[in-house]
């Protein structure tokens, strides 16, 4: 379906022994399924940066917008290390052109969010981020990331799957040229899987395209890249999802017949009312696609935004 996408993840999550007991957080879903898709670039902070296996457990302490970096039993202080190591780190994958990260949840140097901060009197704030993950997230803000364990729900695995895709198509045509007619197709094909995360969006990214031609290109790409990724953060919801599909509807009003149109209605109502995933109304969509021609929606990415064999709108 798509070119092999090139994804960071956190070493210990494809089965490889490097955590500080000498152990490993295989994930399955990330090698087996997801991995079928993608090529993984994996990224060990703290044996990189140098610290053996095993090794003593670290732990970040102190504020927990600019943590210290502290093993966990002799109190020494890494900080300056992994920070130095994670600042030329995320220089050298600059050349990976990735279009993701996978991080270790929970993780000193690694975790993406709500990782144990430590006060002076011992006690825990669920409030810190890992110290490569901050450096990372701050050298490409709009790279998609998620952690192993977020992508344990369903909505958020579809969601961060869905971006990347979306980022791999993005990086295709900047790698290829950057032109006024490139990005209109891009938008047209990408139209309603912005409106299924965001109509505020959906709007501004017209405008935007619509006003492009007096524009300098590399503005007009910077900024439709800063728009298509805000968007593509915010979730898709079953009112959103219910609104497109009936926005899709309009495109077969001379087609379908009442019995058709009824029973599409009435696909979206049990949708709507989340008695079906939103797999069953898209199958039917998308054979009335077929079964029509019709063109415009048989070029919508909406209807087919990532491989059918991850099921992920398979959940109610």
């Amino acid at each position: 379906m798509e070119p092999t996408i090139k994804l960071g993840i956190s070493t210990c999550l494809l089965g490889e022994q490097v955590r500080y007991d000498g152990g490993h957080k295989l994930d399955r879903f990330l090698t087996d399924t997801l991995g079928s898709y993608v090529e993984y670039v994996p990224v060990c902070p703290e044996v990189e940066c140098g610290f053996g296996i095993p090794r003593e457990s670290l732990r970040l302490v102190g504020d927990p917008d600019a943590p210290r970096l502290v093993t966990t039993r002799t109190k020494e202080d890494h900080t300056k290390r992994m920070v130095a190591w994670a600042g030329r780190r995320v220089g050298e994958l600059e050349k990976e052109t990735l279009c993701g990260f996978i991080f270790k949840s929970n993780s000193p140097s690694s975790g993406m969010e709500r990782v144990k901060v430590y006060n002076d009197k011992g006690m825990p704030v669920k409030k810190g981020v890992g110290i490569f993950a901050r450096a990372f997230m701050d050298h490409f803000p709009l790279i998609p990331v998620e952690e192993e364990g977020r992508l344990h729900d369903p909505k958020l695995r579809e969601d961060f799957i869905e971006r990347i895709f979306v980022f791999k198509r993005w990086r295709k045509l900047l790698e290829e040229s950057k032109s006024w007619g490139r990005l209109v197709a891009f938008h047209t094909k990408h139209k309603l899987l912005v409106l299924s995360h965001s109509p505020k969006h959906y709007q501004a990214m017209g405008r935007l395209v619509a006003g492009a031609k007096g524009m300098p290109m590399e503005e007009v790409h910077e900024n439709y890249e800063g728009f298509l990724m805000e968007a593509l953060r915010l979730k898709t919801t079953v009112k959103k999802n219910a609104n497109v599909l009936q926005h899709m509807m309009g495109y077969f009003k001379k087609q379908l017949s009442s019995d058709e149109k009824q029973e599409l209605l009435e696909i979206i109502n049990q949708y709507r009312q989340q008695y079906v995933p939103l797999i069953v109304p898209m199958t039917l969509m998308n054979h009335y696609v077929r079964k029509y021609d019709q063109s415009y929606l048989k070029e919508q990415y909406y209807l087919n935004p990532h491989p059918v064999e991850l099921q992920l709108r398979n959940h109610v």
